[in-house]
């Protein structure tokens, strides 16, 4: 057997507000909450589990994404003003998509200072 990350806790100052954020950004959806947290599948074998139990240590969450899911976000990120996105911490904040690997790239901070990052090819 291979090995697979199945789930991994995810701290927020708000879970439900953390979750529908991250669900929302990634066209996923929030399931009910089980017992102190808001779980997120993200496929068949990952959840993201919400938990505003703890203090919140910003953390850097990464996704291998199709050109459709990418294209997707970068739709909704559009129509999102206020959150902070681009193409890499190198060059801040800057609403751009970089291009590493031969594929697109993107990270997203999020309201609880975690960035998420998608990116189409494996660098």
């Amino acid at each position: 057997m291979s090995i697979v990350l199945n789930h991994t806790i995810v701290p927020a100052a708000d879970k439900l507000a953390a979750a529908t954020f991250f669900a929302e950004l990634m066209g996923l959806t929030v399931s009910a909450v089980a017992g102190p947290f808001a779980p997120v599948p993200v496929n068949g074998d990952l959840t993201l589990d919400f938990d505003d139990r703890r203090r919140v240590e910003p953390g850097h969450y990464a996704f291998l994404v199709d050109d459709d899911t990418f294209d997707a976000v970068l739709g909704r990120l559009a129509t999102w003003p206020a959150v902070e996105y681009g193409s890499g911490p190198e060059h801040g904040w800057d609403r751009q998509v970089n291009h590493l690997a031969g594929g697109r790239g993107v990270y997203v901070h999020a309201p609880d200072g975690h960035s998420y990052e998608l990116f189409t090819a494996v660098p």
